[in-house]
């Protein structure tokens, strides 16, 4: 088993002093593993790693309960800009390049807090290209004129800059074609063998995310309900009928699922 690199526990978040998004999550991130938070719309994948990442204050959210360590100390009061220095990055949903600069540039933008000096920067900027070919054929591009494909490699080229340790990964495979969301998720399989990077990404596309992940965590209404090795989620039928849409019997419409036998865990 692999040490803890980040534990969350029993966390819940309020935003704008009333409304109740988490509701006591637990969860950990062993060191060189890749971990899913899977879940639909509202259940408080991106709030979760926002509490991570110290990124609520900007949307009127607190962390009032519970705590958060990164390898062993308490990483909950420190400032986004201190934890991108202890190796914690996120890249956002969305794909937020600075549109009006050009990939190399964005990319470049990620080495601002990196001690490496100008040959280390070098050196990192051709990793990322040797990761990301299509970044370096399109290094000259204005970035808002590129693909979302390109833009999201961009986003994660960017934080790979800053030589993280793990990244929080937000809805990779939002609006991108099957063929590309398969790209980036073997490129990020190979980030974590290859660099020792460890990630925990929120995907709705259960499917996708089950078939790289060692591990995942399903939410639902800010709890969560159900964890387990990523290959057993994949075969748990439960999963299978309500987020994949099969089950032993068949494949099934949501209107035709009954119940969903939860095993909840939370504390």
């Amino acid at each position: 088993m692999s040490s803890a690199l980040l534990t969350v526990n029993g966390i819940e978040v309020i935003y704008n002093h009333v409304i109740l998004v988490l509701k006591g999550v637990s969860l950990t991130v062993p060191e060189g593993k890749i971990v899913a938070l899977l879940g639909g719309n509202g259940a408080g994948k991106t709030t979760t790693l926002r509490a991570v990442s110290n990124l609520l204050k900007g949307e009127r959210g607190e962390v009032t309960k519970g705590y958060i360590e990164y390898k062993g100390e308490r990483i909950d009061k420190l400032t986004p800009a201190d934890l991108v220095k202890r190796g914690v990055i996120q890249v956002m949903e969305g794909r937020h390049c600075f549109q009006h600069l050009s990939i190399e540039e964005n990319l470049l933008t990620g080495a601002y807090t990196s001690a490496a000096g100008r040959a280390g920067i070098v050196q990192d900027l051709e990793k990322v290209y040797a990761y990301f070919p299509r970044l370096k054929e399109r290094r000259s591009s204005q970035a808002g004129y590129t693909s979302g494909g390109e833009q999201q490699m961009t986003a994660i080229g960017r934080a790979l800059m800053a030589r993280p340790k793990m990244i929080l990964l937000d809805e990779p495979s939002m609006g991108l074609a099957p063929q590309l969301v398969e790209e980036i998720f073997e490129i990020v399989k190979e980030l974590n063998a290859k660099e020792g990077v460890s990630f925990l990404l929120a995907e709705q596309n259960t499917n996708i995310a089950l078939k790289y992940a060692d591990y995942g965590y399903i939410l639902e209404n800010g709890r969560v309900v159900m964890d387990g090795e990523g290959r057993a989620l994949a075969e748990n039928e439960d999963v299978k009928e309500f987020y994949l849409g099969f089950s032993s019997g068949g494949r099934k419409s949501f209107r035709d699922v009954k119940s969903y036998r939860r095993r909840k865990r939370w504390l």
